[in-house]
């Protein structure tokens, strides 16, 4: 699975209310399960990604999360 769609399947997520505004998203590592085989260098592209197009906020330490 490639970076792109990684975020558009997150995306779609956040678009469902599986992930609803002010909910946390998985770790790093949890996501790198859930979208294995993938690398921790993708998961991290593809929350730069995300926060670029303003899907998602956060920051180191504190976790990521769905804008409210």
């Amino acid at each position: 699975m490639s970076s792109t769609e990684i975020a558009e399947d997150i995306a779609a997520r956040i678009k469902t209310g599986e992930y609803p505004p002010g909910s946390r998203l998985p770790s790093y590592a949890q996501l790198k399960e859930i979208y294995a085989p993938v690398s921790v260098a993708t998961i991290a592209r593809v929350i730069r990604d995300l926060r670029i197009r303003g899907t998602v906020v956060g920051s180191p330490g504190r976790g990521v999360y769905v804008p409210e």
